[in-house]
């Protein structure tokens, strides 16, 4: 098996989050015994990706109760709305915080409606976290099985951003689809844009793909279009934050160029993204929210100023539409057009992954 890297782990001195800030240079972890300390690691982007920020969302909602110094249910009852409010404030446009930590309202609805003794609902609490923490696992090695079925025999893929180990707490949603493909025996060989402005292709996906002996070759943003038309492209899988309920996906920004420039090509699109990143509350990916970061991300590079000071734009995702997507895997299955239809389908569809007792 190749080498996993573990972003977020539960642990008796609190969670434990390695900084995905200083990587590749550096390799640090952090303890949290403060649910506002993980849910400012959140919002900082020490830990970073839909399905992490997820599980970090439910271990910070975890923290909060376990740590909490109310006496009484009703003080913990009291207490327990700002801690989720705290958490779900951090990031906007990532489906899998709200879902985290609605999951964990209801599990703390269930214990505290049931009066259960405190020590009891706080290790319920925790006991949930990481389940849900078990849960993304399971459900990577399952979009890692169907995805790898799509991908080609040999020659190269393209990805965008970071949606590895790193990014989902378990082996990856996109590299998950790789890394099955290649223990497979696919003969891939990874192509890797940087990400402009925060790096996570240069600085998060290279790093993992060279930790896990998957052959890749990194590239600037500018030269997606040029390989492409090169030609030796055989597909391009990319992870997702929101997926609307027509197909509509929201991922890091430069997601949607390279959807035009496969579309152009005709190299088949792949996204990959677990049941939990659907939101099929929402029509169509204009209703996505779009989080806007700090001018500071484009302007410097490693605090060194690197343009005048002039007006910045920084949104940090943009919306690919569907009619660019050549299929949706999930761990239920494959969507495909009409995705309104399709992603229903999967949504409703009995569990196929089944809940873990623990975080393993």
């Amino acid at each position: 098996m190749m080498k996993v890297a573990q972003p977020i782990e539960w642990t008796s001195k609190g969670v434990l989050i390695l900084d995905q800030r200083r990587l590749p240079g550096e390799v640090i972890r952090h303890t949290y015994t403060d649910y506002r300390d993980v849910a400012a690691a959140i919002k900082d982007m020490v830990i970073r990706g839909a399905p992490a920020i997820g599980v970090a969302a439910a271990m910070g909602v975890a923290l909060g109760v376990e740590r909490s110094t109310a006496r009484t249910l009703d003080e913990l009852r009291a207490e327990f709305p700002g801690i989720c409010q705290t958490i779900s404030e951090t990031r906007p446009t990532a489906v899998d915080l709200f879902w985290a930590v609605e999951r964990m309202t209801r599990r703390f609805d269930q214990l505290a409606s049931a009066n259960t003794p405190s020590d009891a609902l706080r290790r319920a609490m925790v006991e949930e976290a990481r389940a849900i923490h078990a849960e993304k696992r399971a459900t990577d090695e399952a979009m890692g099985r169907l995805g790898a079925e799509l991908m080609p025999k040999s020659g190269q893929v393209m990805t965008q951003c970071n949606a590895g180990a790193l990014a989902t707490a378990g082996i990856g949603s996109a590299l998950g689809v790789i890394r099955v493909a290649v223990e497979q025996g696919h003969k891939l060989h990874v192509l890797v844009p940087e990400t402009r402005p925060y790096l996570q292709g240069a600085r998060l996906t290279a790093w993992e793909l060279h930790e896990g002996g998957v052959p890749l070759t990194l590239i600037t943003d500018n030269m997606v279009g040029h390989f492409m038309k090169a030609g030796g492209v055989g597909a391009v899988v990319v992870g997702a934050d929101r997926i609307a309920a027509n197909g509509d996906t929201a991922n890091k920004i430069g997601t949607y160029q390279i959807a035009v420039l496969a579309h152009e090509h005709g190299v088949p699109f792949y996204v990959a993204a677990p049941v939990s990143t659907f939101d099929l509350s929402i029509s169509r990916g204009e209703q996505i929210p779009i989080e806007e970061r700090a001018a500071e991300e484009v302007t410097h590079f490693r605090g060194v100023r690197i343009a005048p000071d002039v007006a910045v734009a920084n949104p940090a995702f943009d919306i690919t539409p569907a009619r660019l997507i050549s299929a949706i895997i999930c761990e239920r299955g494959v969507a495909r057009a009409p995705y309104t239809e399709s992603l229903r389908g999967l949504a409703d569809s009995v569990v196929a992954v089944p809940r873990a007792g623990s975080a393993g």
